[in-house]
């Protein structure tokens, strides 16, 4: 009798229990709540990979687009500063100091043109193989500097500066150039500059 009492009870006891608890809210919250976090972790990563794949299909783009002007100017610029670092080197300091502006303004562009035009001429390839022959200048000479070929061991092009003394006037600084094409022959005028009528200083002083 109280066998058969106990388990009409645990019956009872269970139907009316029976659907009475419910799992909290939160707990399905949270499982939501991580879902969404994995999807859009997910999303993030897809988004990511689609950003950086095309940030590097534009670089490569822009590097092939590029690359030769960048490298053609490179060139140009670090010839055109050996030219002045040079020129102002064959000039020396006592000169330099009194001629600078008017260098830069009446003589400096037109070397930094017939530069351009002698590179642009030349094909990237053989960059390498031209240089700005450093040796140091005659203190009498007109030498300031030679752009030469390792390749032909020929000088392209030779930049000089002359003292000229006119009558009553005085002391003029001639820079000029050769070029290998007419056999170094012509002098191309790159411009002049007024010294004084007093004797300038020896170069290089």
């Amino acid at each position: 009798m109280k066998l058969w009492f106990k388990k009409i009870s645990v019956a009872l006891i269970t139907l009316m229990t029976l659907g009475m608890y419910i799992p909290p809210t939160y707990l399905d919250a949270d499982a939501k709540e991580g879902n969404k976090d994995i999807f859009s972790s997910n999303e993030d990563v897809q988004d990511k990979d689609f950003v950086f794949s095309d940030i590097g299909e534009d670089n490569l783009s822009d590097d092939e687009d590029f690359s030769s002007l960048d490298s053609s100017e490179d060139y140009i610029q670090l010839f055109t500063d050996q030219a002045r670092e040079q020129t102002f080197t064959k000039l020396g300091p006592r000169i330099a100091d009194k001629v600078e502006d008017d260098f830069m303004m009446e003589v400096f562009p037109g070397m930094e043109e017939v530069i351009s035009s002698i590179l642009e001429d030349i094909d990237e390839e053989e960059f390498p193989f031209i240089e700005i022959n450093e040796q140091k200048s005659s203190v009498n000479g007109e030498k300031i500097f030679n752009i030469y070929d390792k390749q032909s061991k020929e000088d392209v092009a030779r930049f000089h500066v002359r003292r000229d003394l006119r009558p009553k006037e005085g002391y003029w600084f001639n820079f000029h150039y050769h070029l290998r094409d007419d056999n170094y022959e012509e002098h191309h005028d790159l411009g002049e500059i007024y010294w004084d009528k007093n004797t300038p200083p020896k170069w290089m002083s």
